[in-house]
């Protein structure tokens, strides 16, 4: 008979539009007797003998006694049946403490006033009662283990996510237990990561439970089985464990102690199918939220576009560090920040320092490159001064420290640099070359190795230019410093001002500074057109001198033999005139070359 059993106990998950209030299950529990095994098996054989005739088929069915040995019930989402144990517990009003219990007491009350109980066996465990927020899921007994499978055990993600809202409740706001430096786990055990990487989502719990009990003694809560299990996260994803019949086999259920009985688990989904006049009805009311929501939002952004007061630049930037590579240690991480030089400023919240993760390096090439894609956002705005006919001289600056970090906590410069922000709108790939400052002599090498310690700069915009400094001309002469490593930034630009819309406020010479940053957008156009025409004139003067090169050979031959023929000629003539007689005039031609 094991080939009459369903043995598939897993979780199915399901998803559906529909309010899950709609929801109803019916669950068949049926106890297996030693007199309808033998009548099954004796049906058996009938039907193999049913070609000889010999045996009746009426005649061997044997009639089971039924009652408290089957139960049928219909129930609904979070719908509350008591059990025995629930009914002699909350009949006694001093053992209600909590308004839920409270609740409950007067529900027996009106049960037993109404004598209208129509379960025995069968109850449920709703969201609320103590059973399924408080009591750990491993000391219910659970039908799926005591179920005949010959399937695998369910994973570590389906244990997580069956005990998730225990977790959730009882879990602590801080750990003490864990120390603040220690931020990352670098061996994290195997029930850390059953612990930590499970998408922590309240959801509700429906639990509907049987009293698999001999008769005559229900009410005992070591006889009570975890039957059926329902979830749903209020999106629309409903997992049920174990899964709907659908007209398989029953679940076979072997119950615990003394006497071990069999029992039949069926369960199926008769929840009342939706017509289609309010399928599409409902589609059509999901179609106006949509709609109207879509409004909504259209009304919180606008329609117009946001513009500028006339003489702000507002300049957008979009950054990611990208990777360094070249230094001397391993751990690294970057402390950048941004300077804004006169007439710029930024928005009051908008942070102008940040630090980014440690990166440990990796070997590619000759080089130890550190991959950060570490994205950084900044947007500042320039105000033009009245009367000033200039541009932006000025643009913000990126500056930047590459430091390292060991196990022993000991932080190390490894190299400076700086970026000074495009004036140009677009997508710029940038690699900034780093040094730091170098104290001669071995001490201050083995300081740096064991200690950590290494000079620091004061001012930081002493990489550029300091912001004290007056003079036309910086001299670094004499200040020791090393070369290191290399940072790679990819910056993506946006600039808007009003002058780069209206082209006819240009001519005023307030906007005139703003109308050559319009210019300078301009420029890499105007600079291949440029390059293209020299390349063509360089070709023109190429082929003229080839030309003239080609001419000059040929008139070369020319002149050669035009004085070849011009000799014979002559010696003819000589020879002719001796014959001719005097008088006779000689036409010479002549042949002028240009």
């Amino acid at each position: 008979m094991a080939d009459s059993w369903n043995t598939d106990t897993g979780e199915a998950v399901y998803r559906s539009w529909d309010a899950v209030k709609n929801l109803r299950v019916k669950v068949r529990i049926e106890r297996v007797t030693s007199e309808e095994a033998l009548s099954q098996h004796l049906q058996q054989e009938v039907l193999s003998q049913h070609d000889r005739g010999s045996i009746e088929l009426e005649n061997l069915t044997l009639q089971c006694q039924t009652g408290d040995n089957e139960e049928e019930l219909e129930f609904g989402w979070q719908e509350k049946l008591f059990s025995e144990y629930e009914i002699e517990l909350f009949k006694n009003k001093e053992a209600c403490l909590t308004p839920l219990d409270q609740q409950y007491h007067a529900d027996v009350k009106a049960l037993t006033r109404a004598k209208g109980r129509q379960n025995h066996r069968l109850f449920t465990y709703t969201d609320h009662d103590r059973y399924t927020s408080c009591l750990p899921l491993d000391q219910i007994k659970n039908s799926s283990d005591i179920l005949t499978t010959t399937k695998s055990g369910p994973t570590s993600l389906a244990e997580r996510m069956a005990t998730i809202r225990h977790r959730w409740q009882n879990r602590r706001t801080k750990d003490s237990s864990i120390p603040k430096s220690k931020i990352i786990n670098w061996e994290p055990s195997e029930e850390f990561v059953k612990n930590s990487h499970v998408v922590n989502k309240a959801m509700q719990t429906m639990h509907i439970m049987g009293d698999l009990g001999p008769i005559g003694r229900l009410g005992h809560k070591e006889n009570e089985y975890l039957l059926f299990t329902i979830k749903t996260d209020g999106s629309g994803t409903v997992v049920v464990k174990p899964d709907f019949n659908k007209g398989r086999e029953p679940y076979r259920i072997l119950t615990e102690g003394e006497r071990e009985e069999v029992w039949r688990l069926t369960v199926e989904n008769v929840s009342t199918a939706i017509k289609p006049e309010e399928k599409k009805r409902e589609q059509n009311t999901y179609k106006n939220l949509y709609v109207r929501h879509k409004d909504y939002l259209n009304s919180l952004v606008g329609q117009d576009f946001e513009m500028l007061p006339l003489g702000i630049l507002r300049y957008c930037m979009n950054g990611e560090i990208v990777s360094a590579q070249g230094f001397e240690y391993d751990n690294l991480y970057i402390y950048f920040f941004m300077e804004l030089p006169n007439n710029w400023s930024s928005l009051p919240s908008q942070s102008l320092s940040r630090v980014t993760q440690t990166c440990q390096s990796k070997t590619q090439g000759k080089e130890n490159v550190a991959f950060f894609s570490h994205p950084f956002s900044f947007e500042a705005f320039y105000v033009n001064e009245k009367d000033s006919e200039k541009a932006v001289r000025q643009w913000p600056v990126l500056y930047f420290k590459v430091l390292s970090l060991d196990s022993w906590q000991r932080h190390r410069t490894e190299g400076c640099g700086y970026v000074l922000f495009p004036a140009i709108p677009g997508n710029h790939k940038v690699t900034c070359h780093t040094w730091r400052p170098l104290q001669t002599g071995k001490v201050s090498a083995l300081r740096r190795f064991f200690i950590g310690c290494s000079p620091e700069l004061e001012d930081h915009s002493y990489v550029r230019i300091p912001g004290t400094f007056r003079g036309e001309r910086l001299s670094r002469i004499g200040f020791p410093t090393e070369t290191t490593g290399s940072v790679t930034f990819n910056l993506h630009c946006i600039q808007q001002a009003t002058s780069f819309v209206d082209g006819a406020l240009l001519k005023e010479s307030k906007l005139k500074g703003f109308g050559q940053l319009g210019d300078i957008c301009q420029q890499r156009a105007v600079s291949t057109i440029l390059a293209g025409f020299h390349r063509a004139k360089r070709k023109m003067q190429a082929a003229r001198e080839s030309f003239q090169r080609g001419l000059n050979t040929t008139t070369s031959q020319l002149q050669i033999e035009y004085s070849t023929s011009q000799i014979q000629h002559k010696t003819s003539q000589d020879q002719d005139d001796e014959k001719r007689p005097p008088g006779n005039h000689r036409k010479i031609l002549q042949l002028a070359w240009y």
